[in-house]
């Protein structure tokens, strides 16, 4: 759980005190304290409990707090508040020769991204030689539930922000073969946690396959995704697992053990 706020007595005029105090009403959620009682949180911050009540209903107006009446946690919104740093240097820098070399190796493009909200946004990608019709740049948005780093991104979160997520999101059918059941996606997510990877054959676009693994920090969370997409007249299914995933989950455990150092 967090520390207790410690403000001098002057910190200028600049200083925006509830500002400061909102997010440290943020930073005392953690792995350890993922859902915290009004108590906790006013205990945590140095706050009063009507402080620590209105930050905390503030937040949930603003959708980065979620309640039961009793508890309150983060909801995923929160990852907007990091995805600047993550997406204008440190994992971009890190992961891009990790990429090159994936794409040297399997003569197919290769990305990075993290989950925003219901999206995967890319802030990483190295592109092979071929052309295919979906356009992808550093910033493109996809939704995460039909692609294969969104998958893994997804099955990374805790219980309730999976439950959160499915209560928000729109799971359009895009392809005849996009999973568009909250029942289905649960089921597919669950399989994606427990062999570590994602496979998504041809649901974001026709004859597009991917194939994507996840990139965790040091306490184990997973952060971002990796993932190959190629052309599903040129590779099947069975080729990805056998040629493709192996390269890549060596690529994601190299990213990840350059952002631990």
């Amino acid at each position: 759980m967090g520390s207790e706020v410690v403000e001098p007595v002057d910190r200028g005029s600049e200083h925006v005190q509830s500002l400061a105090r909102g997010l440290a009403v943020i930073k005392a959620f953690s792995a350890t304290a993922p859902e915290l009682t009004l108590s906790d949180v006013a205990r945590a911050t140095g706050l009063t409990r009507a402080a620590a009540r209105r930050f905390l209903l503030t937040l949930a107006d603003l959708g980065y707090v979620r309640t039961d009446g009793r508890l309150f946690a983060l909801t995923p919104r929160v990852l907007e508040l990091g995805y600047a740093y993550l997406s204008s240097l440190t994992l971009p820098e890190v992961a891009e020769p990790h990429l090159e070399r994936l794409v040297a190796e399997t003569h197919e493009s290769a990305s990075i991204a993290v989950l925003d909200d219901e999206d995967v946004v890319y802030v990483a990608r190295v592109a092979a030689t071929r052309i295919m019709r979906v356009t992808i740049n550093i910033g493109t948005r996809f939704p995460a539930y039909c692609t294969s780093m969104g998958r893994v991104l997804l099955a990374g979160l805790t219980v309730g922000e999976l439950a959160a997520y499915l209560e928000r999101a729109e799971l359009g059918r895009v392809t005849a073969r996009t999973i568009t059941s909250p029942e289905d996606l649960t089921a597919e997510l669950a399989r994606v946690r427990e062999q570590g990877w994602a496979l998504v054959d041809q649901e974001l676009e026709e004859g597009l396959r991917s194939i994507a693994a996840p990139i965790r920090d040091r306490s184990g969370r997973v952060v971002a995704a990796a993932n190959i997409s190629t052309h599903a007249s040129r590779t099947t299914v069975e080729a990805a697992r056998r040629d493709l995933l192996p390269a890549l989950l060596a690529t994601a455990g190299r990213i990840e053990s350059d952002l631990r150092a």
